[in-house]
């Protein structure tokens, strides 16, 4: 659908490693110190403290990926007796999350896919989890401002009991917190900011039982935090967002852009429980209402910078009219079937195709107040030409941020943290320094086309629906259409985005 996005992101499959200024740069091939310095490089000095603290692995953030990925290490026998430092400078990680059960749910969600489910379930962070809100949807309606098109996945569709399950952003972070709170791992929580990072410390590792011998100097990379603290690792995670100071301190070099779009987010309520994730999009962007447990739903509002703050200071009763009329009738009429023909345009697609029955189209709840602040973001998206160089990787939006139009960009985090932390094992296995680069590449061998291909999915839905263009329209009906009509696509369709196939939809 976008030829640009996948080109320009493929690219980076190859040839961009050599323009990277990695760690593993000249200074230290030639055994010197590489020392790469952040933009408050004057806070560095002399390390506090008396004894030197060495970790296996340091994890530099510790917000939702970086949790997950921790867990993961403390869940597998060959990674458990790792030893792990987890830097973040967010108190709440040290003092704990307060999460008040009767207060009204956080704008900020994400909506995890049933593979991410099975992972926490795997790491043993579920069972925090499920302490909690949270809201399972069994269906999902999309459809076209111009009333042309219109799609409905249901979980009965590839036989499950729901699609997915949306999640305050605090209740999993407070979850994993528990999590690796509670794991036999040893780990320790360091409530700074990392300020510079280097290689060649002119250090000696020492021997850990069960992960390496003794380990030459050049095999450590040194970290320094804002308080003094310095630290020595054999790998450096960065976890830390898509600003992320590991990525730059490590010289990683990104491709992507800007959309000309901020998200308004909020919380609204409803006369009843919404079960059902919506999602209409409009001349200047999607909306999405998903299901936040009891009578509340989440908007996540897609529209250009002016839009947005016009809509963040307008009265509550403004907001909300202006929320119903776009989730209505607003911008154009209701879909219906007769298009297309009902599905019967679609009996070409091959003989003996089976066709989906939907239902029919429905109008989503009426929102009826507003339950939370109005938060407004800009849009972007970025793709780290690596994720690896000697020492380090990154994970999460550190490596990659999208859209929010699917919720997928939390979902391609966990991914990543989980097969990092896997490849980890193997080499643990066969008893390879968890550092090396080789072994690294193969987390990003694995991760890397599935982040891009994602990518490419989402900014091209953006832009095909950024037009109002008459054959464009018709085209987009057609699109949604046969996702409704055709089962074997729909199916595919709903595996995909649940995590459990990959491209191509069909081989």
């Amino acid at each position: 659908m976008n030829r640009f996005i996948a080109k320009s992101l493929a690219a980076n499959l190859g040839g961009q490693r050599v323009r990277s200024r990695c760690l593993c740069g000249a200074a230290a091939a030639a055994g010197a110190s590489s020392s790469i310095r952040g933009p408050n490089h004057g806070q560095e000095g002399q390390c506090s403290g008396t004894g030197v603290a060495q970790y296996d692995v340091a994890v530099v953030g510790g917000g939702m990926v970086g949790m997950a990925f921790a867990c993961s290490l403390a869940s597998m026998p060959l990674t458990k007796n790792l030893n792990i430092a987890i830097i973040d400078s967010n108190p709440a990680l040290v003092n704990g999350i307060r999460i008040n059960k009767e207060d009204p749910p956080d704008p900020r969600v994400s909506t995890i896919t049933p593979a991410t489910i099975s992972m926490f379930r795997d790491i043993g962070a579920w069972q925090y989890l499920q302490q909690y809100r949270h809201a399972y949807f069994d269906k999902m309606q999309v459809w076209d401002y111009t009333g042309l098109g219109y799609t409905r996945y249901h979980a009965r569709d590839v036989d499950k009991d729901s699609l997915g399950c949306v999640v305050e952003n605090k209740v999993l972070q407070s979850s994993l917190l528990l999590c690796i709170q509670n794991a036999d791992i040893q780990k320790k929580i360091f409530p700074s900011r990392l300020v510079s990072m280097s290689l060649n410390p002119g250090l000696k590792s020492k021997r850990m039982d069960g992960i390496s011998p003794e380990i030459s100097r050049g095999d450590l990379t040194k970290l320094q935090l804002n308080d003094g603290t310095c630290l020595y690792a054999k790998l450096v995670v960065g976890a830390d967002g898509s600003k992320s100071q590991v990525r730059e301190l490590a010289g990683f070099k990104t491709t992507g852009w800007n959309y000309s779009q901020n998200a308004i987010i909020c919380t609204v309520e409803h006369a009843s429980e919404n079960r059902c994730a919506w999602q209409r999009f409009l001349p200047a962007g999607p909306i999405a209402l998903l299901p936040v447990g009891d009578n509340f739903s989440n908007i996540v509002w897609t529209m250009n910078p002016k839009e947005a703050l016009d809509r963040k200071s307008m009265t509550e009763a403004d907001f909300v009219k202006t929320v119903n009329h776009a989730l209505d009738h607003g911008f154009g009429p209701h879909p219906t079937s007769s298009l297309l023909g009902n599905g019967n345009f679609f009996s070409w697609f091959r003989a003996g195709v089976v066709t989906s029955g939907d239902g029919g189209f429905e109008i989503p709840p009426k929102v009826l107040k507003l339950a939370s602040e109005r938060m407004v973001f800009p849009l972007s998206l970025r793709h780290a030409n690596d994720y690896v160089s000697k020492h380090v990787a990154l994970i999460g939006d550190a490596a990659h941020t999208v859209h929010p139009l699917a919720g997928q960009g939390v979902n391609l985090g966990f991914g990543d943290a989980f097969a990092l932390s896997r490849v980890i094992g193997e080499a643990i296995a066969v008893g390879m320094d968890i550092g090396e680069v080789s072994l690294l590449k193969k987390y990003e061998a694995e991760r890397k086309p599935a982040n891009i291909a994602m990518m490419a999915i989402l900014d091209g839905f953006q832009k095909a629906y950024s037009v109002d263009f008459g054959p464009l329209n018709i085209l987009r009906a057609a699109g949604l259409h046969a996702a409704n009509y055709i089962s074997p696509l729909k199916r595919r369709i709903i595996s995909y985005a649940s995590g459990e196939q990959r491209l191509p939809l069909f081989s």
